[in-house]
């Protein structure tokens, strides 16, 4: 149990958690050192998103630090992969230090993600391919949150509306793929080709539903969302997918208030509750009312994912007697299986899939504190 007081905030545990955190690495420190990706891109993200709400300059040091380490001068990234939409998120890291700084380091790197994006490989219906060297016709349910806020932003920020139509595309192209019409889950990932060894020969679907992939999707279109401008032609259709999936989701909630591994087999043997796609649904859920897509009934399960997670939380002391927060239960990096796959993968500590996914869900049920 979390040794906070029995008042704190959200905003309370996230500063314990970036605190625990920082203690734990220097910036240019951050797994897997020396590389532009996606583990270090969401756990920032959510940095970032405790600065706003806390306005300490150390936060937003700490992401600037991160990013001067692996962006050089010229606004070039080494250690960037151009063929994996993983190494395409941390992209939106890049926005808030261009506004405040002008540098144009940031600005030229922004323009080198949006660029890969632009011309990257895809299905025929338009669909990105999820890793195009090793992973072809692939679409994951996970790329949408890796590609797609960094390009709905770009359009925004500078004048691209062809973005909006891009991320829009992929989005609905994976709804209308990996949506299971009987539950309204989604199936991790599609093969257009069907020749990867997990893809159901006649209709190139994975066979499970795993929960922190189908968690990437709604908080992944909402942020699509804040920048795809409400006079688009795919935005009702985009903030559609977003209430059918949130409804579909609470559906198949934990009895303890939390989501399983795989998702649409809560309880069964061999699976368990997974923390990181339980902040991300219940950052969904606060994200979806705040902004009008559900209604306010949709906080009373969000709050109990919420306190179910706090619950479960941990923490150490430091020799110094310091208290570190400690966010457990979450599935390490995954591929696409089949159930028994998913159930067997290990589970880490205070890995940066889970502090992020934690500080995002931290985050967005701060701003909906009062009405929860």
């Amino acid at each position: 149990m979390s040794r906070l007081s029995v008042n704190a905030q959200p905003v309370d545990y996230a500063v314990a958690s970036v605190e625990t955190m920082m203690r734990a690495f220097a910036a240019a420190d951050l797994p897997p050192r020396n590389h532009f990706h996606y583990h270090q891109g969401v756990f920032l993200s959510g940095v970032y998103q405790t600065y706003l709400l806390t306005g300490d300059e150390r936060y937003f040091d700490y992401v600037r630090n991160w990013v001067n380490a692996v962006v050089a001068p010229d606004g070039s990234i080494p250690s960037a992969e151009p063929s994996q939409l993983d190494d395409m998120q941390p992209g939106i890291l890049l926005y808030p230090l261009y506004e405040r700084t002008r540098d144009e380091r940031y600005r030229r790197a922004l323009d080198r993600i949006a660029h890969t994006l632009r011309d990257f490989p895809r299905n025929s219906d338009g669909g990105l391919w999820h890793k195009a060297n090793s992973c072809p016709h692939q679409l994951w349910l996970d790329g949408l949150y890796m590609g797609g806020p960094v390009a709905a932003q770009y359009g925004a920020e500078f004048g691209h509306p062809e973005y909006f139509d891009q991320v829009a595309r992929h989005t609905l192209t994976m709804r209308a793929h990996t949506e299971d019409p009987m539950t309204g889950l989604y199936r991790h990932a599609y093969d257009e080709s069907r020749r990867a060894r997990w893809a159901d020969p006649e209709t190139g679907l994975a066979p499970c539903v795993w929960g922190r992939s189908v968690g990437w999707v709604p908080v992944a279109v909402l942020d699509d969302l804040d920048f795809i401008p409400a006079d688009h032609p795919s935005r009702p259709a985009l903030e559609a997918m977003v209430r059918d999936l949130l409804t579909a989701v609470l559906k198949v909630q934990g009895p303890d208030g939390r989501w399983w591994q795989v998702l649409d087999r809560p309880g069964d043997e061999g699976n368990w509750p997974e923390t990181s796609c339980t902040c991300l649904f219940v950052a969904a859920l606060c994200k979806a009312v705040r902004v009008g897509i559900l209604d306010e009934s949709a906080l009373e399960p969000a709050k109990r994912g919420y306190e179910a997670v706090i619950a479960n939380l941990g923490h150490e002391t430091r020799p110094d007697g310091t208290k570190d927060l400690i966010v457990d239960g979450v599935c390490i990096g995954t591929g696409v299986g089949d159930y028994d796959f998913y159930c067997a993968r290990p589970t880490s500590t205070n890995d940066l899939h889970g502090m992020g996914a934690f500080l995002i869900m931290t985050a967005e049920v701060q701003r909906v504190w009062g009405k929860m």
